[in-house]
Formats: structure tokens, C-alpha cells, sequence
């Protein structure tokens, strides 16, 4: 490289630089600031399977100085190229990748291509529905990116380092991929002081979408709480096993455990069930489900929306000798990370053996699972030993998950969050 002319402009000097080296991209990557993650010897072993995490134990380490949401340049111990990702500074996830294709950097560029992917990708379902997840993380190549559409409004969580230093130019995207001009982001994920973040609530792009943004899942109607809900607001990745739970509700008498709002509760009623029991330890959520009732003009004398808690009301109705012919236990995330699935090993176990004593003979159980923490294989064998210890005799019918706007990327099995099983008593 050498000086080429100087030209005084305005209040200052343009310096000329003529280049002169035989490789023009390692010319550029010269001049650019590229900060580099350099693996241990041996440990690129999941990258090369296209896992996208990398651990902070399996850094040799760093050149250069990111900050958090920084790009870097993943190298393996003998300098062979890996990916392109996001670093963060205190997560034990310490890179997450975003591209494996070294001619294509995270950048601007990147992140837009990869939003309007996965946009087109939930056209169909978009045409059909006006509450659908947009955006998976990791199954779409964005990891940390969850962005839910309900109905005029975008509601977006951004939960890694990478993601949280994108934000403007994912909120661009999504609006010009949409369409959409109310954008309200969500980020108050536990996972966010893992990365070191800051909770984040409130409009990015319009106004504050009301309390009650309504929408509809195929017949039935919903009002959702965008600004206080669990998650996004709304439990989207259930849509078709609460279609399934309806197909087979046509009995007398049903127990909806965590009910929230009252997803289940509303497909039972609707698919023929005499009476339900629905249980949750939160009033607001019970409000909104006794407000979906009314809405869908189901008969509410029909149903018993009790505020407790789930284990202890298993427990007194399995005292009070109560039997139902469904059951539905859809509690909430046990186990976040694998380091806590012993812990929630023994919630699930609790409360599936008390939901095998309450069954009729032939009755239904839906049993879910949202841990992260717990694989599917885990799963089962949990509800495997309670119905052992429940002395019941068990089928499993159908392995249950996510919707379609729910992809699992193949070379990211953790992605597979939500576990379920539709099991019959003998």
C-alpha cells in the first residue's frame, strides 16, 4: 500500500490510497477490523455439523477486542474458516453463527435476506391465519429472533447479544417484508441477563397495540395481551394440538391443568365436552379466558375456571376421588437449560402420576412439555415412571409439537422445545 496523492476538501484532508497487492480480498480484510474466535484444536467438530452455538470452553481465543453483538470470524486451531457470527461477552454461549458461508458476513445485507426468507417461508400460513410466527431463532438462521404476528401488529423478542445489536435493521426488514407498521418488541426473557441484557418493552415501530388485539384460530376467537402475556402474548406453537384436543373432546368431562387463557378450555368446549374443569394460578389469565368464552358464545355454566395451584389442586381432586375422561397438562418452562432438568424431572413426574390416578379407564392425557432443558427422549421416560407408579397400564397414540410456523433446523435438535404426547389409559 502506498500514498497515492493528498487533496486538501473542505476542512480536511482526503488521503489516497492506492492498493497494490496481488489478493484483493485479503487486501480488505487487512484494512478492516475483523475480530477472530479461534477454536481449540479438535472442537470444531459441531460446526462443521452446523451447530451454531459455541461454548466459551472450546475457545483457544481472541483476536482483536468485540463487544457484545460484535461480528466474528470463527476459525478452527488450524486456521480453517467456520462461520460468521455474533459474539457475546457473558454467556456461556459465547458465539452464536449466522452464516457458514464465508463469502457472506453478518452484516446489513445478511440479516435482510435472511428476514424476508423467513417471511416467505410462512406465506401459506400467513394467507390462512392472522396469528403466526414469523421469525424461529436458530431454525431460521436468526439466532435469539422471535417475531410473532397477530393480527395488524409484529411482536418481536430478542434475546442474544447479536440479535439485541441488530435491532434496527431487523425492525427495517420486518416491516418492509410485511408490510406491517406496529412493531412492539418483548424482550423480557429470562435468558436475557444470561446474555447480559437489559429487558426491553415497549413500541418499536407505531403505537402500543391495545390490551385486547383480537385474533381469530380457525372458528374460535381470541383477545391477546401483547404488552403482559406469557411470551409473546399468546401460545401460538399449540394451534394444532388444540385442534387435535378438540377432535377428541366429545366426552363428559375434561380438566384443562395451566390453563392459561384458555386454549384448550375453548377447544373441549367447542368439540363437545360436557363440562371442564380449568385450573391456573392467575387471575388476569382466567379473566381473559372467562372474556373467550363469552366471546365465542360458549355455554360458561358448562365450564369451572378455578385460580390455584396446579399441584395442589391435583392433589385435592385426586382426594376427592374426581375422575375425568381428557386431562391436559401444559405447564410452563420447568427446566430453561439442561443444567436444571433434574429438578424438573421430578415437577413432571408429579404431576403426570396425579393426572394418571385422575383418568377414567380409555380416558385421554395430553402431556406437554416447553423445557428446553428436557429432551423428548427424557420426556417420555418421566411420563413413562408416573404411569408406572400410578399402576396404569398406558399407550402412547401420537407424539406431539410445534405448528408448522414452528420449523426445527436439523442441525439444531435443542430447537425441538416443545414436547408432547397424547396417551391413553387402558
Amino acid at each position: 500500500m502506498r500514498c497515492h496523492n493528498l487533496e486538501m476538501r473542505g476542512y480536511g484532508y482526503i488521503l489516497h490510497l492506492e492498493l497494490s497487492v496481488p489478493n484483493p480480498t485479503l487486501d480488505i480484510q487487512a484494512v478492516m477490523k475483523i475480530h477472530r474466535v479461534i477454536l481449540k484444536i479438535g472442537r470444531e467438530k459441531a460446526l462443521l455439523r452446523r451447530h451454531p452455538w459455541i461454548f466459551s470452553g472450546a475457545i483457544a481465543r481472541i483476536d482483536g477486542s468485540p463487544q457484545p453483538g460484535h461480528t466474528v470470524r470463527v476459525e478452527a486451531g488450524d486456521g480453517r474458516f467456520l462461520g460468521w457470527g455474533a459474539y457475546s461477552a457473558t454467556s456461556q454461549i459465547s458465539v452464536r453463527i449466522w452464516s457458514f458461508d464465508e463469502a457472506n458476513t453478518l452484516d446489513a445485507t445478511l440479516i435482510a435476506s435472511k428476514v424476508q426468507r423467513a417471511v416467505a417461508r410462512r406465506a401459506r400460513l400467513s394467507r390462512t391465519h392472522d396469528a403466526v410466527r414469523l421469525i424461529n431463532a436458530e431454525a431460521d438462521g436468526l439466532p435469539g429472533i422471535i417475531c410473532d404476528r397477530y393480527g395488524s401488529h409484529l411482536v418481536l423478542q430478542l434475546s442474544s447479544a447479536g440479535a439485541a445489536h441488530w435491532r434496527g435493521d431487523i425492525v427495517d426488514n420486518l416491516v418492509t417484508a410485511t408490510g406491517l407498521t406496529h412493531v412492539f418488541e418483548r424482550s423480557d426473557a429470562e435468558v436475557m441477563a444470561l446474555e447480559g441484557l437489559t429487558e426491553q418493552v415497549g413500541p418499536l415501530r407505531g403505537e402500543a397495540p391495545d390490551f385486547a388485539l383480537p385474533i381469530n384460530e380457525g372458528d374460535l376467537r381470541y383477545v391477546v395481551s401483547v404488552t403482559h402475556g406469557h411470551k409473546t402474548g399468546f401460545y401460538l406453537d399449540q394451534r394444532d394440538n388444540r385442534r387435535l384436543v378438540r377432535s377428541v373432546a366429545d366426552v363428559e368431562d375434561v380438566l384443562d391443568c395451566f390453563c392459561y387463557t384458555g386454549g384448550f378450555t375453548l377447544n373441549a368446549l367447542a368439540g363437545g365436552a360436557r363440562h371442564v374443569t380449568a385450573v391456573d394460578g392467575s387471575a388476569d389469565a382466567l379473566g381473559l379466558a372467562q372474556t373467550h368464552i363469552g366471546l365465542n358464545g360458549l355455554n360458561a355454566e358448562r365450564v369451572d375456571l378455578i385460580e390455584d395451584d396446579v399441584f395442589k389442586r391435583l392433589r385435592k381432586l385426586r382426594d376427592q376421588a374426581r375422575t375425568f375422561d381428557l386431562i391436559v397438562l401444559d405447564p410452563p418452562k420447568f427446566a430453561p437449560t439442561a443444567a436444571l432438568a433434574a429438578r424438573a424431572a421430578r415437577g413432571y413426574k408429579d404431576i403426570n402420576l396425579l393426572a394418571f390416578k385422575l383418568l377414567k379407564p380409555g380416558g385421554l392425557l395430553f402431556t406437554f412439555s416447553c423445557s428446553g432443558g428436557v429432551s423428548r427422549d427424557l420426556f417420555q421416560k418421566i411420563v413413562a415412571g408416573a404411569a408406572l407408579d400410578a399402576g396404569v397400564d398406558a399407550q402412547l397414540l401420537r407424539h406431539l409439537g410445534a405448528g408448522d410456523d414452528h420449523p426445527v433446523a436439523l442441525n439444531f435438535p435443542e430447537g425441538d422445545y416443545l414436547k408432547g404426547l397424547m396417551i391413553q389409559v387402558a
